[in-house]
């Protein structure tokens, strides 16, 4: 939608979408290079690297993946719970680290877990984010076709008052569901950042005990 393409409005219904239309845009000129559908300020990463976080050996040259190890599976999989907090998973980590005095190849496999389950659960939250966003445009364009037709039922003397005030009650939801959830955007944009800092906690436990 062109922000500065609108047809002729009213004053009171054209306040009332560009109101919309100026926060989306604001944000959207501060948004970092990413797809159309990216609202977030900052920078899409769509995968983690394993090379950014860790200094060890390659996972990519272990001999078996990290479920077959029944203790490493154990762990990755208590630790990457959803439901549980930064702090019980850091413990999880080092009760592992503690009882089994792990050698280097079995702590790389635990490495290796803990970037898969939380690298795809990251994958799965900017999913998340870039559907929310299109999600929004479509609502926007509701908004503004409910703009127009009441509008035009204002301006019609066919029409009832009813059809108008109908209009209006299903403009007034509409509006406010778009505020409500284009608010909720930053909080769901941190999210990606909070899942890497998680787990880069989770590597320098680690890395601790090589």
């Amino acid at each position: 939608m062109n922000l500065f393409n609108l047809r002729p409005l009213s004053f009171t219904l054209g306040f009332a979408l560009l109101s919309l239309l100026l926060p989306v845009h604001a944000q959207a000129q501060r948004a970092a290079a990413g797809p159309p559908d990216w609202p977030c300020v900052q920078r899409l990463i769509p995968e983690l690297a394993w090379g950014t976080l860790w200094t060890g050996p390659s996972p990519d040259e272990l001999e078996q993946d990290w479920w077959e190890d029944e203790q490493v599976g154990r762990t990755v999989r208590l630790a990457t719970t959803r439901t549980i907090s930064e702090e019980q998973a850091l413990e999880h980590i080092q009760e592992f680290i503690a009882d089994n005095n792990p050698d280097e190849q079995r702590l790389t496999l635990l490495f290796s877990g803990l970037f898969e389950q939380i690298n795809n659960e990251r994958s799965r939250t900017i999913e998340k984010i870039r559907s929310a966003a299109r999600a929004q445009v479509a609502r926007l364009e509701q908004v503004s076709e409910l703009v127009d037709d009441l509008e035009a039922a204002r301006d019609s003397t066919s029409v009832e008052q009813e059809e108008a005030a109908r209009l209006e009650e299903e403009l007034h939801w509409e509006r406010r569901t778009f505020t409500m959830r284009q608010q909720a955007l930053p909080a769901l944009c941190e999210k990606p950042y909070l899942l890497e800092e998680r787990l880069s906690r989770m590597v320098r436990a680690i890395d601790a005990a090589m």
